[in-house]
């Protein structure tokens, strides 16, 4: 195995998948790429590693939007957010909360912020779309621009979800919680850097080659010639080399779909509560 090889063809997938339309989440960025200093919201998806409570943190304190949303109920990443942050703040209680309470109880803890709504019940990139839309439709908000952050893994699903379910005058401004660069060492693949609440190795790269099939626009794919959860995503030449690439290495990584947290399991779980 050419580990050099490996570690370029992991980066060329997280590069692909998390997306940043900005380099840093500031006004002047803002007003420099768009024409305006604050998005009408900002929402950070609980999927997010811990690392994404500070990314929100950082721009509620700039006031890079003039509202700000937690969005998260529960998936296959949430028992490892609620196990990181009760480790880090023991007096935080996480168990059998939702991510968006957790996040929202790390962020007041921690920075002393709190946001301006938080959606419970969303189990999917799918139903985190559209419960946002409905929680902002419910509180009177039709926002012109939004500003995205999620797992690096996932934000361009999640971009690709937004699309599908917004007016194309809708502005929406991706910013993913971190960027992750592989390197390869002499013990074999590492990390360049350190990243708070950081997935291990292993589960990061099953997250991303499990990114691929979905955003691929076929049969089996979620795009319009599929099940048609998201707007078309075009998919790099090199981008897909890199994932066949890993595949013939690494294929009992790539993650299924968890029925358990489809969204009409989520439906019915919140009509019960209803």
């Amino acid at each position: 195995m050419d580990v050099q090889q490996t570690a370029d063809w992991i980066n060329v997938l997280g590069d692909f998948c998390g997306m940043r339309d900005v380099p840093a989440l500031t006004r002047e960025n803002l007003k420099k790429r768009y024409g305006w200093e604050q998005a009408d919201v900002m929402v950070l998806y609980g999927g997010s590693i811990l690392c994404g409570a500070e990314i929100l943190a950082g721009a509620m304190r700039e006031k890079a939007a003039k509202r700000f949303l937690i969005v998260g109920g529960e998936g296959h990443t949430t028992e490892s957010l609620r196990q990181k942050i009760h480790a880090e703040f023991p007096q935080i209680e996480t168990v059998g909360r939702s991510e968006a309470e957790c996040f929202a109880a790390y962020l007041w803890e921690k920075w002393g912020l709190r946001p301006d709504a938080l959606e419970t019940q969303s189990t999917n990139c799918g139903n985190n779309v559209t419960y946002c839309l409905r929680l902002l439709e419910e509180q009177g908000i039709r926002p012109a621009s939004i500003l995205l952050s999620q797992d690096a893994s996932m934000q361009r699903r999640m971009d690709a979800g937004f699309r599908q379910a917004c007016s194309p005058e809708t502005v929406l401004i991706n910013y993913a919680v971190y960027r992750a660069k592989v390197v390869a060492t002499e013990n074999g693949l590492a990390f360049a850097e350190e990243i708070p609440g950081m997935w291990d190795l292993e589960r990061y790269l099953s997250l991303l080659l499990g990114e691929i099939p979905r955003l691929t626009d076929d049969a089996n794919g979620y795009g319009p010639r599929g099940k048609g959860f998201i707007a078309h995503v075009e998919i790099p030449r090199e981008v897909r080399e890199a994932y066949e690439g890993l595949c013939a290495q690494y294929g009992d990584l790539v993650r299924p779909a968890n029925e358990a947290y489809s969204s009409e399991n989520a439906e019915k779980r919140m009509n019960s509560i209803l």
